[in-house]
């Protein structure tokens, strides 16, 4: 897996933080003002593999011949529709009234490239959170200020200790990177280079 020098196109925490888990080492490397918009046909997972690819190809230019770019998006999806960062605490507070009690997906899309060619794939965790009292909502979003995290929540933290019932899939994934697959998926590019 050294074939390539990895750069992590991401200003999350989480991601960082998980990449470094997996054991690569890799250049961080940002850019401001990347379009995230998305067609309005797309549908579920759809949505963030195809977030992925249009970060993936602002940073193209960038990338030595030598190089492996990993840009990856994650979203929350309940009742069909994408729940995404919480402008504001009120807002935070609404959208986990809305998880609250229920099931929603949890959906990364993530997409490797070099100079001569790219993957997309994704990946889908299914949360479901037991019913969230409002004292719980409120000291949640006034304590941690989720306003950085699709749905208003961050699973590792305080609200997913004492909410989430269970998981059906990678947690890593609601944590925003699913390694495990990112693994092996990195694997396969390579051997297929």
């Amino acid at each position: 897996m050294v074939r390539y020098r990895y750069v992590l196109a991401s200003g999350s925490p989480r991601r960082r933080e998980l990449l470094t888990g997996l054991g690569l080492e890799y250049e961080l490397r940002l850019m401001d003002g990347i379009d995230e918009s998305y067609p309005a046909t797309l549908r579920g997972e759809e949505i963030p593999i195809a977030i992925s690819r249009k970060k993936s190809e602002a940073y193209l230019a960038t990338l030595a011949e030598d190089e492996l770019l990993i840009t990856a998006d994650t979203i929350v999806y309940l009742d069909g529709r994408v729940i995404g960062k919480p402008r504001s605490e009120e807002e935070a507070c609404e959208m986990l009234r809305a998880l609250s009690g229920r099931t929603h997906e949890v959906m990364t899309g993530v997409t490797l490239a070099t100079k001569r060619r790219s993957h997309s794939f994704g990946c889908t965790s299914r949360v479901t959170f037991a019913p969230l009292a409002e004292e719980d909502i409120r000291h949640y979003v006034s304590t941690f200020h989720p306003l950085d995290k699709a749905g208003a929540y961050g699973i590792q933290e305080w609200i997913g200790y004492i909410g989430v019932t269970s998981i059906e899939g990678s947690y890593y994934n609601v944590m925003g990177l699913p390694v495990q697959r990112l693994y092996t998926e990195l694997k396969r590019f390579m051997e297929n280079d």
